[in-house]
């Protein structure tokens, strides 16, 4: 199962790209608003694999 710590990372990981984006958009500074849009892709991916390493995880310990 993955850490507690590791959920915690890919999530503050997300966050901080949704906030990147917000000061982009805010700012019009494009530049920060892809790169909060990548931050936030990135961030939701590693949480989707971890929600599958759980999901795998369960099937196997039944």
């Amino acid at each position: 199962m993955t850490s507690v710590g590791d959920k915690a990372r890919n999530k503050a990981e997300e966050l901080k790209g949704r906030a990147k984006e917000a000061v982009g958009k805010a700012t019009g500074n494009e530049q920060w608003e892809a790169e909060g849009k990548a931050e936030q892709g990135k961030g939701n991916l590693k949480q989707s694999g971890e929600k599958i390493k759980d999901a795998v995880k369960d099937v196997v310990d039944e």
